[in-house]
């Protein structure tokens, strides 16, 4: 296993898979690259992952009672890996995301900006929401790296599993995993609080405690960074709302209107060159979003993104019409991923 994951990160890889029936694969750019000449049998497999608990010095009785688990290992001078295994059909397989030891550098992921200067609020919770490998965990580690680089405090984070090792530059940062190091977001999230914390990063808000707390915490005066995977800012505030019940909604919709800062969302576009570029949007709260979000209407936040008069907001579709005129992604390819294909459609 070792020598297979070594070859998918010479190879620039993303994804490594391993799945009965199946070569083991990587994938590089949006092609699938076979790592082994021979299909995996069932009891292949099995001894595949059994190794990677063994690197990951974690008991597989996790996957075993479970049906599925999250952990992460690393391997000395080649990367660290986030896996996923899981029982299918009777039978055991992962996936593997390959993450450098390296933070990422924001020009290199061509986050723009606009997004990076988001670090400098102090207060409030900070959303970047997307589909599952859209790049959020990247975007939110580069965000704690600037805050780290450029302001004294204490930065938290509650991860499942850590992806990003941060040192401790002009902040100081303790690191959470989950299951690890507390048995719940929410537990981890309402201990933190009795941390002394400036900044928390929150990988993934999953569920009603989880979101509730958030809110709380982001009332209190701290930094709360977290993700959701949603696709656009209307329907990330609607998600939040919609997990209530229907007699708490009117007052979380006042409390959100109050925490949210901004929200990024951000896909990964194929490009003409057969590699993949994120795109972005950005909503920050103003006074005339923040009336939209306490009383309900959040389909009018898209015109406000849309509009293009407000510099610090960002729309997806504006970013993909750019991406069209500098030949870097096809029309057919923007209309497919827009929020409005036919007012795109139009302007490209």
């Amino acid at each position: 296993m070792i020598e297979l994951l070594k070859k998918a990160a010479q190879l620039g890889g993303a994804d490594v898979f391993v799945i009965p029936g199946a070569a083991v694969s990587v994938k590089v750019n949006n092609s699938l690259v076979k790592l082994t000449d021979s299909i995996m049998l069932p009891p292949d497999t099995e001894k595949l992952v059994q190794q990677m608990y063994d690197i990951a010095r974690r008991d597989i009785r996790h996957l075993n009672q479970a049906g599925d688990d999250d952990f992460s290992f690393a391997i000395k001078e080649v990367s660290r890996f986030r896996c996923n295994a899981y029982k299918q059909r009777g039978s055991m397989a992962a996936i593997c995301r390959i993450v450098n030891f390296e933070l990422p550098d924001p020009k290199d992921m061509h986050i723009p900006d606009i997004v990076m200067s988001l670090f400098e609020m102090r207060s409030g919770m900070i959303l970047v929401t997307g589909p599952a490998g859209s790049g959020k965990s990247t975007t939110l580690a580069c965000l704690v790296n600037k805050i780290n680089e450029t302001r004294e405090g204490h930065i938290v984070t509650i991860e499942d599993p850590i992806e990003y090792l941060h040192r401790h530059k002009k902040s100081l940062v303790s690191q959470r995993e989950v299951p690890n190091d507390a048995a719940t977001f929410s537990r981890a999230l309402r201990a933190s609080l009795r941390q002394a914390p400036d900044v928390i990063m929150l990988g993934e808000m999953r569920d009603l405690d989880t979101i509730r707390t958030a809110i709380t915490a982001s009332e209190t005066g701290h930094l709360l960074l977290s993700s959701l995977h949603t696709i656009g800012a209307a329907k990330t505030v609607d998600r939040i709302i919609d997990t209530f019940p229907a007699e708490q909604q009117t007052q979380i919709r006042v409390q959100l209107s109050m925490v949210l800062k901004a929200v990024v969302s951000q896909r990964l576009i194929p490009t003409v060159d057969g590699k993949r570029i994120p795109v972005f949007e950005v909503m920050t709260v103003n006074p005339a979003i923040q009336n939209m979000i306490r009383d309900g209407r959040t389909h009018q936040i898209d015109n406000v993104i849309y509009g293009g008069s407000d510099k610090t907001m960002l729309s997806m579709d504006a970013e993909l019409a750019r991406l069209v005129r500098e030949k870097r992604i096809t029309r057919d390819i923007a209309i497919i991923y827009a929020a409005n294909p036919e007012t795109l459609s139009k302007r490209i």
